[in-house]
């Protein structure tokens, strides 16, 4: 009777994982066992259900926008709104040197990720929660420690991502299941924004409400990730983490790609980072409206994610490049408006930020792909931990424009960002078509 629903379920799968995945007659796997290609259609889906909820999650929970307005509604300090992106940013990097040996020893690391999920829902709960029944400082002060937990967490659902991807789906098609998981998760965002903009229901409610969702999906999207079929990999090099830590960083001797991929990637974070330095920008003339920046975050994904995935699918370098341009160029125009007084919250703020987050997501999609297809399934883990903690590092240091901002003004801070989008297009020139291999 199993066998039979399996059956079934992989003749229902089959027509449309070929439409939305295949692009020629007849399917074949260039990278992964045989034994994996069969059971790669579920897989795929599975995959893009799993991300879909986490996407959405992420969405609903969003440390720029939606807990830096929540914990100024709830009277914390403003102070503390500075530091919601450095501990979710660089919170869900910086350990992951240092995990990577110890989630190596996992034959199937898809048990780290549903456990990362669920603790991720543990912590949106309890920020939903403090919201309730908390306000002042020691609500913004419990929000951090949530949103630490939270952050350390997906740190591990980052390092064993990719090496399950890696496993389950063939190196043609990853960029697509990456990229629909993103289109569909922006629905969801968009109805939130569309939401917060009626005004039909008190926002400080209405983005609780969005908290305890963001739970639910985290919780979901666990179950998920554990159905995925996932076949026992190599376990050797799973060390302590000191030993894991040195032996990862030898990498980067070995392997320029790795190093100029690492620059590259380190480069475009100028395309996370900028959104807040707009919204200064754009302060003086008008109050912030939350629903809209939302939405031209969301939007921005919705148009774009499933086009930059397919897209990386056959040249992930070249992504990397026109994303960057585009980074750059909205970052240019931002800044132009800001100085002649033209980027009006309203009207010019959400455009810009659609525009940046349109490269935003290309930057995503393009170097999650072109790290996962560049590296063996036995470095894929180290490659992804050694990457994403040399990132971290980077985004704390990217607190110093901060301090340029309150020195010279946040659109200086927005040129000098253009800079680094358009070094990182130039430097993308240099690495390999990994596709092409």
């Amino acid at each position: 009777m199993a066998d039979g629903t399996e059956k079934a379920s992989r003749s229902w799968l089959a027509p449309a994982f070929q439409a939305i995945a295949i692009d020629d007659e007849g399917r074949t796997c260039r990278d992964i066992p045989d034994s994996a290609c069969r059971e790669e259609a579920g897989n795929f889906f599975r995959h893009v259900g799993a991300l879909s909820l986490s996407k959405s999650a992420d969405g609903l929970i969003d440390p720029k926008l939606v807990l830096s307005w929540l914990i100024l509604q709830l009277g914390a300090p403003a102070a503390l709104v500075g530091f919601l992106v450095p501990i979710r940013e660089a919170g869900a990097l910086l350990p992951q040197l240092f995990t990577a040996g110890a989630l190596r020893r996992l034959p199937q690391r898809k048990w780290a990720w549903a456990a990362g999920a669920a603790l991720q829902a543990l912590a949106a709960l309890s920020i939903g929660l403090i919201a309730v029944f908390l306000e002042g400082a020691l609500a913004g002060a419990l929000i951090l420690l949530a949103l630490t937990v939270l952050a350390l967490a997906r740190s591990v659902c980052s390092v064993c991502y990719k090496d399950v991807l890696g496993k389950t789906v063939d190196k043609t098609r990853r960029g697509r299941a990456t990229g629909l998981a993103g289109t569909i998760a922006s629905v969801t965002v968009i109805v939130f924004a569309l939401a917060l903009m009626t005004g039909v229901v008190e926002r400080v409610s209405l983005v609780t409400g969005a908290l305890f969702l963001a739970a639910l999906a985290w919780l979901a999207a666990s179950c998920d990730f554990i159905t995925l079929r996932e076949h026992s990999g190599a376990t050797d090099g799973g060390k302590a983490a000191f030993s894991a830590a040195i032996e990862n960083m030898g990498y980067l001797k070995e392997d320029a790609q790795l190093r100029r991929f690492i620059l590259v990637r380190s480069l475009l974070t100028s395309t996370a980072l900028a959104p807040p330095f707009m919204v200064a920008a754009a302060s003086a003339t008008g109050a912030l409206p939350l629903g809209a920046l939302v939405l031209a975050s969301a939007s921005a994904a919705l148009v774009s994610s499933y086009v930059w995935g397919w897209l990386s699918d056959r040249s992930s370098r070249k992504v990397l490049m026109i994303a960057g341009l585009a980074g750059a160029g909205g970052l240019v125009a931002s800044a132009a408006l800001a100085l002649a007084g033209w980027l009006h919250p309203l009207f010019a703020l959400p455009a810009m930020i659609f525009l940046v987050m349109i490269a935003y997501q290309g930057v995503r999609l393009g170097r999650s792909t072109h790290l996962t297809d560049m590296a063996t399934e036995d470095t894929r883990a180290a490659y992804t931990a050694l990457s994403n903690t040399i990132v971290g590092l980077v985004l704390i240091a990217g607190a110093l424009f901060s301090l340029i901002a309150a020195l010279a003004g946040p659109v200086l801070v927005l040129a000098l960002m253009a800079g680094m989008a358009l070094l990182a297009t130039l430097f993308s020139r240099g690495l390999d078509e990994v596709q092409a291999r």
